[in-house]
């Protein structure tokens, strides 16, 4: 299996079944390598993932990711495997600790330590399964440790709102032989304070959750750059801006620090189909 360069990650929630068609198509079209989709509080992963797998014909379909408190090791190994047989081997499992309200406050799970966690799912999939080693499973790394367990367990990791001087430390840590998918929001908006404002809306979300703020802060980003909605120097980073150009010189910076392949995430305004499918045409060649 391979992913390409490029892909495209985008929230599948906001869209029915019509427009997830029209979006695979426009993917499709203009050449990307790997379709990315989260899980939230919508539509189910792995069911997506079948629907999306049907609706496309080479495209690599990437949980971006799959709960790993939504499913027992059991259902995502059986999940995983069922979905490549039926789809020509184009699905990859991407797995996460998600975030504690989303764990315990949505499902009523309790939330465990993210290592353990992760490293006890892992030995539940993969135990006494011959050529586990080499499925097409990643994790949503940020830390050192969760990415060390990435290296050994699995094909790599798909770090999220992170930026170049994070992939290079990823990259190093996964070593050459593994998969580095890094997400990265992009908003081709040519006002620079619109842009700054869809960045900022499009942050929201993330902003209170402790696993993205403790890596922000050894990233090197400061807590008054986490305040208020975020310095521009924070949005600027999570969301690229400033035009095509500066845009696809902010991508190539993670391809310059290891990354193998790099996910474009499209910030527009609410329903703006047209400036989605700008974005992508305009950056398809990155």
């Amino acid at each position: 299996m391979k992913l390409g360069r490029l892909g495209v990650w985008y929230s599948t929630d906001k869209l029915d079944a019509a427009g997830l068609r029209a979006l695979l198509q426009t993917t499709e079209g203009l050449g990307y390598g790997a379709f990315w989709y989260p899980e939230a509080r919508g539509y189910e992963s792995l069911s997506l993932a079948s629907f999306l797998l049907g609706n496309s014909s080479r495209l690599v379909v990437g949980s971006s990711i799959a709960n790993i408190y939504a499913r027992d090791a059991f259902t995502a190994r059986r999940g995983m495997l069922s979905l490549n047989a039926l789809h020509g081997d184009r699905f990859v499992l991407g797995l996460g600790v998600s975030h504690k309200p989303m764990v315990e406050g949505l499902r009523g799970h309790r939330y465990e330590k993210p290592i353990p966690a992760m490293r006890g799912y892992l030995d539940a999939m993969q135990q006494n399964e011959p050529g586990s080693a080499d499925w097409p499973v990643v994790l949503a790394a940020l830390g050192p440790l969760m990415l060390k367990l990435a290296a050994a367990r699995t094909r790599g990791a798909v770090p999220y709102n992170v930026t170049p001087a994070h992939t290079a430390e990823a990259a190093a840590a996964l070593g050459p032989d593994r998969w580095l998918a890094v997400e990265q929001k992009v908003c081709l908006e040519p006002d620079l304070a619109k842009a700054r404002e869809l960045g900022r809306r499009e942050m929201a979300r993330y902003m209170p959750m402790p696993n993205y703020a403790n890596n922000w802060l050894r990233l090197g980003f400061t807590a008054d750059d986490l305040a208020n909605g975020g310095s521009d120097r924070f949005i600027d980073a999570m969301v690229l801006n400033g035009g095509v150009e500066n845009v696809k010189r902010g991508l190539q910076a993670h391809f310059a620090a290891g990354a193998t392949h790099v996910a474009i995430q499209p910030v527009h305004a609410e329903g703006d189909v047209a400036a989605r499918d700008a974005t992508l045409k305009a950056l398809a060649d990155t």
